[in-house]
C-alpha cells in the first residue's frame, strides 16, 4: 500500500500560512509525542524561514514516557527545547504564553526602548492533522472557539483567536506532505489518526502497529487482551495476523462460520491504540532515525 493524501485545503493553508507569514512573530510547531519526527512536516523549516519557534508535544499522555524524554534531548541536541504536553488536560498551556514572549523577549524590549506600549505578540500554529491544535487553542483561549474532533482534517480554514491581552493565535489546516518518501512514516501517521481511515487499508495498517507493539510492548498484549503466545518471527505476516485474529475472537469480530472479521479486529485495534486502552504506547524512536 502506498499512501498519499494531501487534499486542496492543505494546499491553500501552505499558501496562506506564507502569506501571513510576515504578520508572525512566534511560531508554535505541535508534534505527535508518539511519533515526534514522523508527525514533523518535512517543509515546515523551509516554510517558516527561520521565524523563533517552540516545539510542543502533545499527547504525551499517551506516548511512553521514557520515550519521550529521548526525544526531549534529540530536539535539545538540535537546538530545540521540546515541551511534552498534554493539551486536552491543559498540561503546561500556561506556560506557552510566557516562553512566547521569551522568545520575542528582544522585539518587546526594543519597543519599550522607543516608547511603545508593546502589542499583543503574533502565535502561528502549525502542526499535522489531528495533533491536536485547535484543543490547545480552546485551552489557551478559555473556552471553545475551535472546532475539535478525533479525525482529521476538522479546521479548514485560517482563523485569528484572542488568547488573552498577550498573544493572538492564528489557526491553520493541519498539512500532511503530497506523498511519504517512507512508506513508514505513512504507517505511523496512519497508525496514530493523522489520515482519515476511509482512505486506507485497515488491515495492514494494524499489521504494522501490531509488529511493533509485539517487539516493544508486548506486556500490553497480554494486560489488554490475555495473549501469552506472541510470534518471535515477526518477518511472517500469518504470524501476526493470528494475533490480530485472537483479539478479534476475543472482542467479538466473529462472522459466520466462526471467521474473524480481520477489518473489525483492525479497527478494534487501532481505536484501542489511539485512546490508549493499550497503554503509553510510542511507535517512533530516535535511534531508529
Amino acid at each position: 500500500m502506498t499512501i498519499h493524501w494531501f487534499p486542496g485545503h492543505m494546499t491553500r493553508a501552505r499558501r496562506q500560512i506564507e502569506d501571513k507569514l510576515k504578520l508572525i512573530d512566534v511560531v508554535i510547531e505541535l508534534l505527535d509525542a508518539r511519533i515526534p519526527l514522523s508527525s514533523r512536516n518535512p517543509m515546515i523549516d523551509e516554510i517558516l524561514k527561520g521565524k523563533p519557534r517552540m516545539v510542543l508535544l502533545n499527547k504525551h499522555d499517551l506516548a511512553d514516557p521514557q520515550v519521550t524524554a529521548e526525544w526531549v534531548r534529540y530536539f535539545a541536541d538540535l537546538g530545540l527545547k521540546a515541551q511534552p504536553i498534554d493539551a486536552a488536560a491543559g498540561t503546561y498551556v500556561k506556560e506557552i504564553i510566557p516562553r512566547a514572549k521569551e522568545l520575542f523577549a528582544d522585539k518587546i524590549a526594543a519597543q519599550i526602548r522607543k516608547g511603545i506600549n508593546p502589542r499583543a505578540i503574533r502565535g502561528l500554529i502549525v502542526g499535522i492533522p489531528n495533533v491536536g491544535k485547535s484543543t490547545l487553542i480552546n485551552q489557551m483561549a478559555g473556552r471553545k472557539i475551535a472546532a475539535t474532533g478525533d479525525k482529521p482534517g476538522v479546521t479548514k480554514g485560517q482563523q485569528w483567536i484572542k488568547a488573552g491581552p498577550e498573544l493572538d493565535l492564528l489557526d491553520t489546516p493541519g498539512i500532511l506532505w503530497p506523498k511519504f518518501e517512507d512508506q513508514t512514516v505513512g504507517l505511523r501517521l496512519a497508525a496514530t489518526g493523522a489520515i482519515k481511515e476511509e482512505l486506507l487499508n485497515l488491515d495492514e495498517i494494524a499489521l504494522f502497529a501490531m509488529k511493533y507493539i509485539i517487539r516493544h510492548y508486548s506486556q500490553a498484549l497480554q494486560e489488554r487482551y490475555g495473549i501469552e503466545e506472541l510470534p518471535s518471527d515477526l518477518d511472517d505476516p500469518n504470524e501476526v495476523v493470528k494475533v490480530m485474529e485472537a483479539i478479534g475472537r476475543k472482542r467479538g469480530a466473529v462472522v459466520s462460520g466462526g471467521r474473524i472479521d480481520l477489518d473489525k479486529a483492525s479497527l478494534i485495534i487501532l481505536r484501542e491504540l489511539r485512546s490508549g486502552k493499550l497503554g503509553r504506547i510510542s511507535l517512533e524512536r530516535p535511534e531508529e532515525v
